[in-house]
């Protein structure tokens, strides 16, 4: 029977503290060849530093204890790269989230306050085929575009094109309860028979306070809070719901940095303002 290591031996073999082994053989990722059943002393087997090596390169990669478990008791090769490329395209996607992020305060800092410029604009009614529904923010891109995508995909079915831009309407709630209703909608200047779940609908006139939102939409809280100081420094009210039109974004490149998204919001004049709506 091969030589067993202490406890102390197998941590400076295998870089992890002995509180660290302590914990896995206490929710069994990594149990000792040995535990004396006396003084309660834990052994490995030199063939388990293979194993303690994988588990600390996977946690520090920050998989969950559960998914490193499932990696070591993989039934085959196959299995087991599986596990680890569909942790792998997580961390990645929490990367690019974190760099967007990072590059969304660095412009944030280099941005002087009341550079955004704003636009008013009367819109009228405007005839359109929508899709709405009650969505949670967490839920909101996949929505938004699985809708868009619908109500595209409905018009080129009859040969026709939008007849504006796509936008869509945003409930208060939405911002208030991270929870409420959004309708997107797409122009047209046509009947359309209705499918699935578009159904026509007439986009109401109004007046809007514009800003445009240029690069990924990640960082719309910039644009959001531009206007919103604007707004608020101009005595202007902000009525529901708000609106975003969407003049060039996934559908027409995939480089995020060239899209561009009109935020804007119907305004009406509070009691102590009492000149018309300007144009900056």
């Amino acid at each position: 029977m091969p030589a067993l290591l202490t406890i102390g031996e197998f941590s400076r073999a295998s870089y992890l503290t002995i509180k660290t082994l302590r914990h896995y053989h206490d929710v069994g990722l990594l149990e000792p060849a040995r535990v004396d059943s006396s003084s309660g002393y834990r052994y490995y087997r030199a063939d388990q530093l293979a194993t303690a090596q994988t588990i600390r390169r996977l946690r520090e990669l920050e998989m969950p204890v559960e998914q490193v478990k499932g990696v070591l008791q993989a039934a085959d090769a196959g299995e087991r790269n599986a596990l680890i490329a569909d942790h792998l395209e997580r961390m990645e996607q929490r990367l690019e989230q974190a760099t967007a992020a990072v590059a969304s305060l660095r412009a944030l800092l280099r941005e002087p306050e009341g550079a955004t410029a704003v636009e008013f604009r009367a819109v009228p009614p405007t005839p359109a085929l929508s899709i709405s529904a009650v969505v949670s923010l967490d839920a909101l891109v996949s929505w938004w575009t699985a809708a868009f995508d619908e109500l595209i995909g409905t018009l080129a079915a009859r040969g026709l094109r939008p007849a504006g831009n796509c936008g869509a309407l945003y409930a208060q709630e939405v911002f208030e309860q991270a929870h409420g209703e959004v309708v997107v909608f797409v122009p047209i200047a046509d009947q359309v028979t209705v499918a699935g779940r578009s159904r026509p609908t007439t986009v109401p006139a109004a007046e809007l306070a514009v800003t445009i939102h240029h690069g990924a939409h990640d960082d719309f809280d910039r644009s959001y809070a531009a206007l919103g100081r604007y707004l608020a420094e101009h005595d202007l009210k902000v009525e529901e719901p708000v609106r975003e039109y969407y003049l060039v974004g996934p559908r027409h490149t995939d480089d995020a940095n060239q899209w561009q998204t009109e935020i804007a919001w119907p305004v009406a004049r509070t009691h102590r303002c009492a000149s018309p709506l300007a144009t900056s």
